[in-house]
């Protein structure tokens, strides 16, 4: 039990160093699920996004911004609205996922559509968990949205910006009604004019691709729904997963350590 104790604090302090010094693009968090831009754009779902694919935590701003790529012009396909993002279907009430590859001190979390805030969680200016959930109604917003989530910090002037596309309350279709039963009789009279030609409001919704559910002991993998307590091997290792995600490139195991994974 000792020795089982004692190693991830060695690892912890070894990651810890490793992250500040050498590797800072690593620091940071995003909305890993349901699925935002920049995940999708890591996982590979959404092809030529440029380096925000390898550094999906890393949309940090000044706060403030209302953009999906806080307004930084190296991010700024998170903020392409012609690529036709994929739309998660979800229902009228939303379990956002963050992971923090670096737990700075929060002020808050914020949830806006368009104009609106729809939601605020206080962070109480306390270092959050490597993962973090919140519960976000969207029962007033139904159909395709684009939600802006924001992690404001609490010690700097600075925060995070993720996008997530979904349909509130939809499978991913676009939905349609029962026809109406057929007359028994034929009018007595044509109609005179044509019905006229309903255009649709908004786009068709592009249901997002599905993310395939780890198998027990296979190898780790980019693109994998991991839960807490599979295990996976890597670099010939095994590693237990500590927090349910949704894997990327860049996210091994021995990278994220007690983060995601406890080396077993």
């Amino acid at each position: 039990m000792r020795r089982s104790i004692a190693y991830p604090l060695v690892v912890a302090g070894a990651l810890g160093s490793t992250l500040v010094a050498a590797s800072p693009a690593l620091a940071h968090g995003y909305v890993s699920a349901p699925p935002s831009r920049q995940a999708l754009c890591a996982s590979g779902a959404v092809a030529d996004c440029g380096a925000i694919q390898f550094e999906p935590q890393s949309v940090e701003a000044p706060k403030g911004q209302r953009s999906c790529n806080g307004g930084v012009a190296g991010f700024s396909v998170l903020a392409d609205e012609s690529r036709n993002w994929p739309a998660k279907a979800v229902g009228s009430k939303v379990t956002f996922t963050w992971v923090m590859t670096a737990r700075h001190r929060t002020s808050n979390w914020e949830y806006f559509i368009g104009d609106k805030k729809v939601a605020t969680v206080d962070g109480g200016n306390a270092q959050p968990d490597a993962v973090v959930t919140h519960n976000v109604d969207l029962s007033a917003f139904p159909g395709r949205q684009k939600v802006l989530a924001v992690w404001n910090i609490g010690d700097t002037p600075m925060a995070f910006y993720s996008c997530i596309d979904l349909n509130v309350g939809g499978s991913g279709g676009s939905g349609g009604t029962t026809p109406p039963t057929a007359p028994t009789t034929a009018p007595t009279t044509a109609p005179t004019t044509a019905p006229p030609t309903v255009k649709p409001t908004t786009a068709p919704i592009t249901k997002a691709p599905a993310v395939p559910i780890a198998q027990p002991g296979a190898a780790w993998a980019p693109g994998v729904a991991y839960r807490t307590g599979d295990k996976v091997t890597y670099a010939g290792k095994t590693y237990q997963c500590r927090q349910s995600h949704s894997s990327i490139r860049s996210w091994e195991p021995s990278i994220y350590t007690l983060a995601l994974w406890l080396p077993l």
